[in-house]
């Protein structure tokens, strides 16, 4: 559960950032991040593996060039998951076990945006 993941060259990654809603902080939704976490790795043909960072609140003054100042960042979370295709992504949102726990974890968001990558590059030092 929280050992170290090997992610396959012809994997996808789908880079999903959830915004709380006010009042929400990330120990309020770990349980419910855990439901969809479990459902999805349970439930999904093509998944690969998955991870979830909680914003810590670091802004790198060195490689950041925004227009949004560091004040008006919400307080959000990431949920990295990598399958071996996109099909298989949409696929899984149409499981009724995982739509109904990514709803129930929706209740704390005020917006998600789920954004699809094709690795390009990885390597180890």
């Amino acid at each position: 559960m929280f050992g170290p993941i090997t992610v396959p060259y012809d994997s996808v990654m789908l880079w999903n950032v959830c915004t709380l809603k006010d009042g929400v902080n990330f120990v309020d939704v770990e349980e419910a991040i855990g439901v969809v976490c479990n459902t999805s790795k349970e439930e999904s043909h093509g998944f690969i593996c998955g991870q979830v960072f909680s914003y810590a609140g670091f802004l790198s003054e060195e490689g950041s060039f925004m227009d949004t100042p560091p004040e008006k960042i919400s307080d959000h979370f990431l949920l990295v998951t990598y399958w071996r295709n996109f099909v298989a992504h949409e696929n899984s949102h149409k499981n009724e076990k995982v739509k109904n726990a990514f709803g129930e974890l929706l209740e704390f968001c005020s917006e998600t945006k789920e954004l699809g990558y094709q690795l390009e590059w990885q390597g180890q030092k």
